[in-house]
């Protein structure tokens, strides 16, 4: 499992013009992409490590202070773009791995108590946010 984590003022996410996620204030931005051999065990420790990495202002992370998680599911994150002019996505999850697997990051988040925020699984998304810092992270679980 790989996600890309930005702290945010703000994100937003739409699907064809509709709202469909919204973060204000600050807090982060996720893009979680899936491989194939990701299950609970990944699931658990990706939310785990979200909900606790200091990655806010003073060194303060979601568990801290409460603040909100915009969760975007991304199988471009697994792209190989090391060979030729076009990127293989043969590792990333098809959608009956994946969709499961980004549901249950989520529900594990809310269940550590986050407030999540969503965007559409396997929608082509318009995601607007603006960075805080930036800070940008990748996470790739072990």
């Amino acid at each position: 499992m790989r996600a890309v984590i930005q702290r945010v003022s703000s994100a937003t996410v739409r699907v064809d013009g509709e709202e469909v996620g919204r973060i204000d204030g600050p807090g982060l931005l996720v893009y979680l992409g899936v491989t194939h051999g990701d299950g609970a065990a990944e699931v658990a420790w990706t939310a785990r490590k979200i909900w606790d990495l200091r990655l806010l202002r003073e060194e303060r992370s979601l568990s801290d202070v409460g603040a909100p998680v915009l969760v975007v599911s991304q199988f471009t994150l697994h792209g190989d773009a090391r060979k030729g002019r076009r990127p293989t996505w043969q590792a990333a999850a098809p959608g009956p791995v994946s969709e499961p697997a980004y549901d249950a990051v989520c529900a594990e988040l809310e269940r550590l108590g986050a407030h999540v925020e969503r965007g559409r699984f396997g929608a082509d998304m318009q995601v607007e946010s603006v960075n805080d810092g930036p800070l940008t992270l990748v996470l790739d679980t072990p």
